[in-house]
């Protein structure tokens, strides 16, 4: 049997019961990239070592308890894998080993998976494209299109069938934005949920999973999160606590236990109120016809699921786009400090230098963002659970080397293909991307799900009620 292409929880599984071991699986996946990823382009570096890392997980003692056991994982690269050098998409940053893994990678280690590999990125992560100094992130869709941005090698080696899941980060859409173009899902959890990057952008950004399932997303978001209930939510909607647990209380003998009683779940029924925005900009931003129907398509599927399904017909407000770019562009000069300049990419260059000016005119968008986080998101969004708008406005622009490129074509580009996603990074909602239905052009098409603070379950729920009617598919040559 082939595992590349497998999902997450069916590897997991196996291996578990014996019926493959992590090494196995870890040696196939190393063979799919090396036979894939001249074609996208997704990994900075391929950790031959995996295959000794696998053959530690398959003898440790926990084996049938792990909930990821020998799932291979890709790691977006900037974060810190032990004994590799975090270069963040830039030939300017450190050739220096981390000492330690990130916390999100520590965890994912913990619960048996396998670093296969670092995923490029733009430099410092600042734009939606997946070119660097490292190549160009193709979109497996389509290799004359980008991947997106910024976990654009994490989200296209899910897609390629590289690896089942991946690690990525969200600043301003950059695990939901490459996941629409790549036909996969991709969860941004909300504010605090799970550990953020060293360099967080001031609590805008958050690490979160790349998938092709709903099952293996909620399975990964557990890990992450280290809260083992939401490993189930996909299937109602709902945190599933554990069963209860034979506990041994410090007073009593050694003989003597008393079994914990279980949380109350809740009673309720998995009927939430669901509103759809198909053209949620403000006006002057235009949006894809197609983008807008299948958002309709999406909020069809969940009314007849059982859910209440009502129009938002209210657009952004006008104020918040110019807030969130210039909370990017600040952001972006935040992350270039400390490195030499005149080595940066043009690109990089320019929006650091926006960014400086815009901070020096007390223009950075902070207000704003206070204003929108502590109540215009909840204003908006009404009283509905959960909101679906398009993930994207236009089709991913051309894989090209946009960073050799200015301020002015790469800023232009980025609002014009894909601004619906920074508004949920500005007040820390939870947000996710689902794949639903195929462009007119041959490229997926995504939809975004966003929820108010703690509605992650809610989010995983729909994603797999989505993804019963409209099931994930493969770009065409990436079969399993």
């Amino acid at each position: 049997m082939l595992w590349a292409g497998r999902s997450a929880a069916e590897i997991a599984t196996a291996v578990r019961q014996g019926e493959v071991t992590a090494t196995t699986v870890v040696e196939e996946h190393l063979h799919a990239i090396s036979v894939r990823d001249s074609k996208v382009g997704a990994f900075r570096l391929v950790r031959e070592q995996a295959v000794d890392e696998a053959q530690a997980v398959q003898k440790r003692r926990d084996l049938a308890d792990l909930p990821l056991a020998g799932v291979p994982v890709a790691v977006k690269d900037n974060l810190e894998v032990a004994g590799e050098a975090t270069r963040g998409g830039s030939a300017v940053t450190a050739d220096v080993p981390a000492p330690r893994d990130h916390e999100t990678v520590a965890r994912l280690r913990a619960a048996g998976a396998v670093v296969v590999g670092l995923t490029n990125l733009p430099e410092l992560g600042l734009v939606a494209f997946g070119d660097s100094a490292y190549g160009i992130v193709r979109n497996p869709w389509n290799p004359a299109r980008t991947a997106g941005g910024s976990s654009s090698g994490s989200a296209a080696a899910v897609s390629a069938g590289m690896v089942p899941i991946a690690l990525g980060n969200d600043g301003m859409g950059s695990l939901r934005i490459p996941a629409a173009c790549c036909g996969v899902l991709g969860f941004k959890p909300g504010t605090g949920r799970v550990p953020p990057p060293a360099d967080d952008w001031d609590r805008l950004t958050e690490n979160g999973p790349l998938a092709t399932t709903a099952q293996d997303l909620a399975l990964m978001l557990s890990v992450l999160a280290a809260d083992p209930s939401l490993a189930e939510a996909w299937r109602g909607g709902r945190r599933v606590e554990p069963r209860p647990r034979m506990l041994r209380s410090v007073w009593a003998d050694d003989d003597e236990v008393w079994e914990q009683p279980p949380p109350q779940d809740s009673p309720e029924p998995f009927d939430l109120r669901v509103a759809y925005a198909p053209q949620p900009l403000p006006v002057g931003l235009p949006m894809d016809r197609e983008f807008q129907a299948a958002v309709r398509a999406a909020a069809e599927t969940l009314r007849v699921a059982g859910h209440t399904v009502v129009e938002h017909g209210r657009r952004l407000p006008a104020w918040l786009g110019p807030a969130t770019v210039a909370t990017w562009l600040t952001r972006a000069a935040k992350s270039a400090d400390g490195l030499d300049r005149h080595r940066l990419e043009r690109r990089t260059r320019a929006l650091a230098r926006a960014g400086r000016l815009l901070a020096a005119l007390k223009l950075d968008g902070v207000r704003s963002r206070e204003r929108w986080s502590g109540w215009g998101a909840d204003q908006w969004f009404g009283d509905a659970d959960v909101l679906i708008m398009p993930a994207l406005a236009a089709v991913p622009p051309k894989a090209e080397r946009w960073g050799e490129r200015g301020f002015v074509r790469n800023a232009s580009a980025n609002i014009r293909y894909a601004p619906t996603a920074g508004p949920w990074n500005m007040c820390g909602w939870p947000a996710i991307t689902v794949p639903v239905a195929t462009h007119s052009t041959a490229l997926p098409i995504g939809v975004q799900l966003i929820a108010p603070p703690g509605g992650e379950p809610q989010l995983l729920g729909l994603a797999a009620q989505l993804q019963a009617v409209h099931p994930p598919l493969r770009p065409p040559g990436f079969s399993i």
